[in-house]
């Protein structure tokens, strides 16, 4: 009896050890180390990130303690400094309203015809005036030099008109 639980020992040993491989177990324990390391090297980054902010804040934190034990004098002087930059803004503000409502162009005659008469003749075109005024044809240079005449007495629509004006300029 004593042989037979021995032969079952074994066997159940010998079947424990077909369970356990020692290689697979190596790569697992390798993998979980990895993990750890890489979680404190992240551990380690995030509290070095929050030290660094933690000596940001005392920084403004000094600062403001500094600033709020200056003399009345330094605290006076900012006020004052304080008023004049807003009276300058509200100045500035109502000289830009007025600027906005402002027309120059009315305040000033100006007449853009003869303006544009130079405009056209640069491109080319000379209106004709007849004895009362009125537009009677125009002279249209093209661009190889050549001298056409349009006549505005046709009874043609003026937009056939400037059309042809335009297409006789670029010939």
């Amino acid at each position: 009896m004593a042989l037979d639980s021995l032969h079952e020992v074994i066997e159940n040993i010998r079947s424990i050890t077909d369970l356990v491989d020692p290689e697979h177990d190596c790569e697992t324990i390798t993998a979980i180390q990895d993990q750890i390391d890489k979680e404190a090297t992240e551990r380690k980054k995030g509290l070095e990130k929050a030290h660094a902010n933690l000596k940001g804040l005392a920084r403004v934190l000094d600062a403001a303690r500094t600033s709020s034990t200056r003399p009345p004098s330094a605290l006076n002087d900012a006020e004052s400094a304080v008023a004049s930059k807003q009276a300058e803004l509200t100045r500035l503000k109502e000289e830009l309203r007025q600027l906005e409502e402002s027309d120059p162009a009315a305040e000033h005659e100006l007449d853009g015809t003869p303006l544009r008469l130079q405009i056209y003749r640069g491109l080319g075109i000379e209106p004709i005036l007849d004895e009362d005024g009125n537009l009677d044809r125009v002279l249209v240079k093209s661009t190889s030099h050549d001298i056409h005449v349009v006549k505005f007495n046709d009874g043609v629509p003026d937009e056939d008109l400037v059309e042809e004006i335009w297409r006789l300029s670029l010939l």
